[in-house]
């Protein structure tokens, strides 16, 4: 008997009819002479259980046939090797495609009839695995908060981000990452929103914080951090802000915060009440940037000014004596964080029973200052605001004499100011 290879099995040629091998599996083919002269080919089938003939008027399309049939019932296939036709071929595509997945097309069949059920409809399909595909936690690089927030840092700061800036991103940055200990991917709209409501600040500072972790996990969201799209932070309540209403306080107010405010708070709470600086200004002097020689000044250099632009504060006499007790201190006016800072500020607030305003030390300094001088223009060069502002927010507040009690205000009590060794 003479063989040779065909396809993926064995053909064997004997007179009068043929044979295709898969495995252990042979299917024959006959060669029929029709009685109108015609050649014919039957593949014999036994998929069934029965033998039954499909013929075929091309040698090629029998020898496929009988081929396919062996190669189904080698791998123990026989309803598929049962099918004709189209279905035959819809099952034989079927499985190619399926093979890949190393599922059974059972298992295929009954997962995506479970899922149609599911979405009511077939067409939704795909679009619902994509969507998963896009939210799915486990295509996330994994980083907790601390990480990322270190990530970002760096990142602002090799792009040349000023040490203003990357001094509020560290103090701000390192309390939400110490609250959070966790993978930045779990924390949710609802676990930021309970930490803003329960920071003791002014809606101005839960802004800014709210801001700088929106900022923090886009940056995130742009590195696999977190989901695309789902930016926790885009769920929380945005706080409302006066929108600039100018609150000041009176002489007598400011006379029992600096009353009642701790001594480590005390010298920050005097200068921005006497000399005008911004919160952030206050958070970043140092001794050495205050002189309290006769004619003093504050010297706010660039990396502590909003503005970027180095400035003057004169040392008003009232403030001279507030600091007086502090004149040996090194190292920076407020030795704590913004978030200390902020309490301090409400502990001096709750000890005097004067509610705390927002900007209000640097609002009322503006405004006495003004009244005192009457020059807009000397009262901007000191705050670092340009004249225009200083002349629309401050022009007519207060009244010269009241200028004068608020820079009247001096030490009455001793109690409350450390002395010269302490300082030391």
């Amino acid at each position: 008997m003479k063989t040779q290879k065909h396809g993926g099995g064995k053909l064997a040629k004997t007179v009068g009819k043929e044979s295709v091998k898969v495995g252990s599996v042979t299917v024959r083919i006959y060669g029929r002479t029709r009685s109108d002269g015609y050649q014919a080919w039957e593949v014999a089938d036994y998929s069934s259980g029965v033998r039954r003939f499909r013929s075929f008027a091309k040698r090629e399309e029998a020898i496929a046939e009988a081929e396919r049939i062996a190669r189904l019932l080698s791998t123990g296939d026989a309803v598929a090797a049962a099918f004709t036709g189209k279905d035959s071929a819809a099952y034989g595509r079927a499985l190619e495609l399926l093979r890949p997945t190393g599922k059974p097309v059972e298992v295929a069949a009954a997962l995506f009839a479970e899922a149609v059920k599911l979405l009511g409809d077939a067409e939704k399909f795909l679009p619902a695995v994509r969507f998963f595909m896009a939210r799915d936690p486990s295509r996330l690089q994994s980083r907790t908060v601390a990480e990322v927030a270190e990530e970002f840092y760096e990142h602002r700061k090799s792009r040349g981000a000023s040490a203003r800036y990357l001094g509020d991103i560290r103090a701000r940055l390192r309390r939400f990452a110490e609250a959070f200990a966790v993978q930045v991917a779990s924390v949710t709209a609802a676990d930021i929103q309970a930490w803003l409501d329960g920071k003791k600040a002014s809606p101005q500072t839960v802004k800014n914080f709210r801001t700088l972790l929106g900022t923090l996990f886009k940056f995130a969201e742009r590195r696999d951090y977190i989901v695309k799209g789902e930016n926790p932070v885009t769920d929380t309540e945005a706080p409302k802000c006066s929108g600039g209403k100018v609150e000041i306080y009176t002489p007598s107010e400011v006379a029992r915060l600096l009353a009642a405010a701790a001594p480590e708070f005390l010298p920050a709470l005097a200068i921005g009440a006497f000399a005008g600086l911004r919160t952030a200004e206050l958070q970043r002097i140092t001794w050495a940037d205050v002189d309290l020689s006769p004619g003093g000044v504050i010297t706010i250099g660039k990396a502590e000014a909003k503005t970027r632009s180095r400035r003057i504060v004169p040392v008003l006499p009232c403030l001279a004596r507030w600091l007086a007790p502090y004149a040996r201190k090194k190292g920076k006016v407020w030795g704590g964080t913004p978030e200390t800072f902020n309490d301090a500020q409400q502990a001096a607030a709750l000890a005097s029973g004067v509610p705390w305003k927002a900007n209000g030390l640097r609002h009322s300094f503006a405004s006495y200052r003004l009244a005192a001088v009457q020059s807009a223009a000397q009262v901007s060069l000191e705050m670092g605001n340009s004249p225009s502002v200083v002349f629309k927010h401050y022009r007519e507040l207060v009244r010269p004499d009241a200028a004068a009690a608020w820079f009247g205000t001096l030490p009455q009590s001793p109690a409350n100011i450390v002395t010269l060794n302490q300082a030391a």
